[in-house]
Formats: structure tokens, C-alpha cells, sequence
């Protein structure tokens, strides 16, 4: 006989912990897979501000974890595989895991995003010498140094910040007229004078042999650099689903006001359904959301 559970939820980044914590506090069994890394994107922010609870805000690093052990003392079962595929079987879900097959009678997607890539020379080639994703990894191994961070967003601003801290100077490309990140973050990098934005314009190529030594604009205009920090948007981590749930054209799952998708007994939370906030706090209450609609939905079926 195959595995079984009530509600499968796929993710380990806070819109999954939640749904998962949720889950089993409303006394459903639970199994939580969170693929290689518990914590998704916010492993990576060092301050993650506007959460309730906690008004000087708290590391990603810290939130994660934390929620992890409520999830566990909460009797669901964490497992560290990866989700690769469903197909529905009547009321129940049928599961593809790294690890075998498991039936659920609802499953909660939520594998979140994965960083866009700008996709010119010297991105790839360079990568891990002096390209990252990771200001606070990477920040000690530049102190003292220039540095570039690419994109006008939540994250990009937020990994300015860290990397002013440290960086002898920080530069951000970034398109438009200014960066749309939230007023904050936009208000703070503005008044760094470690500082400079580039608004308009693009990289077209990051420079450098053994590391990296700059970048050069689309208006020709280099930028000495030793570290440079891509943040250009998210791509949804749906190629698993292979066209059997409804997708967008950018790939982001189609959910309903519940966070049902097109397939009954399927859900979906977080970045990874079209329309998501973005923010840690939206992805908790996606997650406790979420947990509810699944828990309903098994109910009406019982």
C-alpha cells in the first residue's frame, strides 16, 4: 500500500511552513517537503521588516528556522525532498517525490520562485567569482571594494543596503525612472552616500577574466566592480506541474480566492500563484490561508 496524508504541502519558504503549521494545528496530517533548503529566498535577507511581532525586524535566517520548530512541535512531518510531479485520482492526489509516491487528499504548492538571470556575457562564466545572489554571503569577501547591484526591486534594494555596510561604493542599475521598491528601502539607498543609481539603463555585459572587474551599460558607460548582484525579477518554480494544473503566461499558478487552482483538491501559496504580494507577511497569511481552504476542502468531503 502507498503513502498517505491528509494534506501534502510542497515548499519550505514561509508561505509553506505556515500552510504547514496551519495545517496540522487544525489537526490534519501533515506532510511538509521542503526540497534541499528549508527557507526559500529569505535565507538570504538579513532584515526582513513589517512582520508582526517583530518591530526592529528579524533575519531571514532566524524566521525560518523558528517557524520550522513550531511546524514540528505542531505534529507535521518535515521531509527534505523534492516535489516532481501530480496527477489527480479521483478525491485524492497522487504524488511524484524525489524519495517515491505518496497520495494526498490535497496538496498545497509552494515552491516559490527562483532569481531570473540576465542572460549576457559574462553572467554564467563568472558566476561565484565576483556574480551573486547573495549580499550577505558574499559582503565580507568585499569590504573595501565596489560593487553593482542589478534591478529596482524589494530585493535589490535590500541587498544595496547590506552591501553599503561594507563595499567601498555601490552602484544600482536599474530600469525606469526610479526603483520600485518600497518607499523605505527607496528613502534609505537614496540617502546612502555610498550610493549611486543608474536609472534607465541595462547591463549588456559584466567584465572580467579569473573574477569580475566591472560591467559596461547599454549606453557604453563601464562601472569598476568586484562584485556584482543580480536581482531582476522572479520565475516560478511550476516546471514539475508540466500543464496538469493551470498556469499564466509567465508561468504563475491561477488561483481562486480560496487558493484553489484549476485542479480540485490543489492549492497553491505564496510567489509561486500569479498575484502574490512578494512579502514575507503576505506569504504567512497565504500560508495560514491556504491551510483553511484544504482543511474545508477535505472537511466536505468527509
Amino acid at each position: 500500500m502507498s503513502e498517505t496524508t491528509d494534506i501534502l504541502v510542497a515548499g519550505g519558504g514561509i508561505a509553506g511552513l505556515t500552510a504547514a503549521l496551519h495545517s496540522a494545528r487544525l489537526g490534519r496530517n501533515v506532510l511538509l517537503v521542503t526540497g534541499d533548503v528549508l527557507g526559500g529566498h529569505l535565507l538570504s535577507i538579513e532584515q526582513i521588516d513589517g512582520f508582526p511581532g517583530y518591530p526592529d525586524g528579524i533575519a531571514g535566517f532566524e524566521l525560518c528556522p523558528i517557524t520550522q520548530g513550531q511546524v514540528v512541535e505542531a505534529g507535521a512531518e518535515v521531509r527534505a525532498t523534492e516535489i516532481s510531479g501530480l496527477s489527480a485520482n479521483g478525491d485524492r492526489i497522487d504524488v511524484s517525490l524525489a524519495d517515491g509516491e505518496i497520495t494526498a487528499g490535497a496538496v498545497v504548492i509552494a515552491t516559490g520562485t527562483s532569481l531570473k538571470n540576465l542572460g549576457i556575457s559574462g553572467e554564467s562564466e563568472l558566476l561565484g567569482k565576483g556574480v551573486s545572489h547573495c549580499a550577505s554571503c558574499d559582503a565580507p569577501l568585499l569590504r573595501d571594494k565596489p560593487v553593482v547591484v542589478i534591478g529596482g526591486g524589494d530585493s535589490a534594494l535590500q541587498e544595496a543596503l547590506t552591501l553599503a555596510d561594507v563595499a567601498s561604493t555601490v552602484d544600482i542599475v536599474h530600469l525606469g525612472d526610479a526603483p520600485i521598491a518600497q518607499d523605505d528601502y527607496r528613502h534609505r539607498a537614496e540617502s546612502n552616500a555610498k550610493i549611486t543609481f543608474h536609472a534607465g539603463r541595462t547591463v549588456a555585459e559584466i567584465l572580467g577574466d579569473d573574477g569580475v572587474t566591472g560591467v559596461r551599460l547599454d549606453n557604453g558607460e563601464e562601472l569598476s566592480a568586484e562584485g556584482v548582484f543580480v536581482f531582476v525579477g522572479l520565475a516560478p518554480n511550476t516546471e514539475f506541474l508540466a500543464g496538469s494544473v493551470a498556469l499564466d503566461d509567465e508561468g504563475f499558478l491561477l488561483t481562486e480566492a480560496n487558493l484553489s487552482t484549476s485542479v480540485p483538491g490543489v492549492f497553491a501559496t505564496g510567489t509561486v500563484r500569479a498575484g502574490a504580494a512578494g512579502r514575507a507577511v503576505a506569504a504567512a497569511g497565504d500560508g495560514a490561508l491556504v491551510a483553511l481552504s484544504a482543511h474545508r476542502y477535505l472537511s466536505e468531503r468527509e
